[in-house]
């Protein structure tokens, strides 16, 4: 959850986004709203996402301010300690104001829970190996 809550490491690992910027944190310290720049070919946009923190088990989003092209953005990562390593789990709904065929959007939706897993698992382990993020997994 670590590697989650650290948004200014966002470009690092999560491709396509340029940017992602605390504007509010919560009261435990996380971050309550964010500002994030994409650029995924087609898409480009700033939008703001607000975060709703369950401790270390869990996070969900919903768009507090929508972009010039994404209309609707909500989601959330669930985790479950598994010992060792953790299970994540991926929910992404994104809505947008370009016509896109239902398959299409599907497909769109797949690729970026994809590279948001396969990123968050490479960064969180390279965490890990170096000792750094509090034994992040």
């Amino acid at each position: 959850m670590s590697v989650i809550a650290d948004f200014p490491e966002y470009p690092r690992w999560a491709t396509a986004l340029r940017s992602a910027e605390v504007l509010e944190t919560g009261p435990g310290g996380r971050a309550s709203k964010v500002r994030f720049t994409l650029d995924a070919g087609v898409i480009r946009d700033t939008y703001v996402l607000a975060y709703d923190w369950e401790g270390d088990s869990g996070v969900g989003w919903h768009l507090a301010e929508p972009g010039a092209v994404i209309t609707e953005m909500t989601g959330g990562y669930h985790l479950s300690d598994q010992g060792d390593s953790a299970e994540v789990n991926y929910e992404l709904t994104v809505d947008v104001r370009i016509p896109m065929p239902g398959l299409l959007k599907r497909k769109a939706e797949k690729i970026i829970i994809d590279t948001a897993l396969k990123g968050l698992k490479t960064r969180a382990e390279s965490l890990h190996q170096s000792g750094e993020a509090g034994g992040a997994r």
